[in-house]
């Protein structure tokens, strides 16, 4: 989903899209007119790393996507304390959510404020399970880094990739999901249906919860798939902004999952 608006997934060529000329070498100085001990000089210096020269890194997208979380970590303290900025929290970051999804160019502020808002609605939420079901809570956030971890090792060893047959299935599966969902809401809001989490409970709300974490754990891969694309690629230092947003989200997201999971088991 993040993927398809990136530059260098469109029509134009990465080097259009990004501002810079055909065969135009990064940071070309003249020397036609250094003495030989200028020369020599600038031979032993250490090479330019792809932040000296302006480019996203994978360390520095690490880097930012730990900033955002300890802003979510932050949020998610305040909300477990101050309950009421739940509903506030879940509208800003949803709406933002949306702005930075589509936004060609990140935006780092509004990342940012994402992130403290999304961590306002995961520690209202957190509280109030944690209230029903005690140490529902902490366990989410250990099954979260679990799965992760695990995501990120078969990723690595290359035994989980991305596809063109999955991507397609990803991509009908999540449809249905945002169909289903927004069905749900609507019959809870309207009564038709009882429950905490409406025709999300019982054993078919265990069937979707699995379903939904194993697309979550997809959307990590098509995020350290993305990273390390535009990386390779020499995109600009703000893109790294793209995949801390996109790792942000997507670990919310399984965090919230599993939250449910756990809700529903301990109520059963």
């Amino acid at each position: 989903m993040i993927l398809s608006g990136n530059p260098i997934f469109g029509s134009k060529s990465q080097s259009e899209a990004w501002g810079t000329k055909p065969g135009a070498p990064v940071g070309f100085r003249d020397t036609a007119n250094l003495s030989a001990d200028q020369l020599n000089t600038m031979y032993q210096q250490p090479a330019a790393t792809g932040a000296d020269m302006g480019r996203m890194t994978v360390g520095d997208t690490i880097n930012k996507t730990i900033f955002c979380l300890a802003l979510v970590v932050i949020g998610a303290a305040i909300g477990w304390v101050v309950p009421a900025l739940m509903l506030p929290g879940a509208l800003v970051g949803f709406v933002l959510g949306l702005v930075n999804a589509f936004k060609k160019v990140p935006s780092p502020a509004l990342i940012l404020v994402y992130s403290a808002a999304q961590g306002l609605f995961l520690g209202g939420l957190s509280e109030f399970l944690d209230g029903l079901y005690k140490g529902v809570a902490i366990q989410a956030v250990v099954a979260t880094f679990c799965v992760a971890g695990v995501t990120l090792a078969l990723y690595r060893s290359g035994k989980y990739r991305m596809t063109p047959k999955l991507n397609k299935m990803f991509f009908i599966a999540m449809i249905g999901l945002v169909v289903f969902s927004l069905v749900n809401m609507v019959m809870m809001l309207t009564g038709t249906v009882e429950g905490m989490f409406g025709m999300r409970s019982g054993m078919l709300g265990l069937a979707i919860g699995v379903i939904a974490v194993l697309l979550a754990t997809y959307a990590l891969v098509s995020d350290f798939t993305m990273i390390e694309e535009l990386s390779r690629q020499g995109a600009p230092a703000i893109m790294a902004w793209r995949g801390a947003f996109g790792l942000t989200m997507t670990l919310i997201w399984l965090y919230t999952e599993i939250l449910r999971i756990l809700a529903i088991l301990r109520e059963n």
